[in-house]
């Protein structure tokens, strides 16, 4: 008996201290299981089918918040903990980069990104026919587009409309979205009759019914959407790995469904664009001298 009132405390003694063990050898593990990904708002559809696919291959936890690329970067300068960022502007993650709050090597260009003017289905003008005019028509009050001061879509909006030669008649119709998500709230919602937003939600099954007409590229500086693993990451290998599943083919395919393009083939494109007018010179050169 005297042993056993001995052991008996001893052992109510120990019995937190290894509960406290276990419990944060399975935090450790969970942490290690699990990336935190701020990314931009155009992702929001796209990225759900990632995260969605690579839990399933991998049977890691993919938390994902979504925001203005700019907002993103602030909160990241400030220490935000994330392991990943997917900017809709490759700059920002440069801007980590070079401030050594990134990991060297893993900044990433992922995609390009498109605009398109989308409109609800019973709009009165079908912008699928008549392009940067619904915009001029009365019956348009209010066109969304994203904060340019911080979303990149909002900037290619703002040099779209300025190409168009038609920025100075609709300024005064313009609402802004906090993010390109927000300003397509603003036209799904009925507050705009119109919003130049991201294709990728322009395509997504929550406005897939509207109708849409895109904005050629040339008349807006390229979207290129990068991403880079944060130094303080707690789980840097999950972060690579899902990197590296983004950029495979069906990680790629994924992208494409969105209406995203990749850097290689838009830059080949550009350069395409670029040489026309020189073989046309060329071409007509060598007809005269025949």
């Amino acid at each position: 008996m005297t042993g056993s009132k001995t052991t008996w405390p001893r052992w109510f003694r120990i019995f937190p201290l290894i509960i406290s063990v276990f419990l944060a050898q399975h935090e450790v593990r969970a942490q290690q299981q699990e990336i935190r990904i701020a990314a931009a708002a155009d992702l929001k559809f796209a990225m759900g089918e990632l995260t969605e696919k690579f839990e399933k291959q991998s049977g890691t936890k993919v938390n994902v918040t979504y925001g203005s690329s700019g907002n993103l970067f602030s909160q990241m300068q400030n220490g935000a903990p994330f392991d990943l960022f997917f900017s809709a502007d490759i700059e920002y993650p440069k801007k980590l980069q070079a401030a050594g709050l990134a990991e060297p090597g893993t900044l990433y260009g992922y995609a390009v990104g498109r605009i398109a003017i989308w409109t609800p289905a019973d709009a009165k003008v079908d912008v699928s026919k008549h392009g940067w005019k619904t915009l001029l028509d009365a019956s348009v009050k209010k066109i969304a587009i994203a904060n340019p001061e911080h979303a990149p879509y909002g900037r290619a909006a703002v040099a779209a409309l300025q190409n168009a030669g038609i920025y100075e008649f609709v300024k005064s119709k313009l609402v802004y979205g906090e993010n390109i998500s927000q300003a397509a709230q603003f036209v799904q919602s009925g507050n705009a009759q119109a919003g130049i937003v991201a294709m990728s939600l322009a395509v997504s099954p929550a406005m897939h019914d509207g109708k849409r007409w895109e904005v050629p590229a040339k008349m807006h500086p390229p979207i290129d959407q990068g991403a880079i693993v944060l130094k303080d990451a707690k789980n840097k290998e999950a972060a690579r790995a899902f990197l590296e599943f983004v950029n495979s083919a069906a990680g790629r395919t994924i992208l494409s469904k969105y209406g995203f393009e990749f850097p290689e083939k838009t830059r080949k494109e550009e350069k395409v664009d670029a040489e026309a007018p020189r073989a046309q010179r060329k071409h007509r050169e060598a007809y005269n001298k025949g």
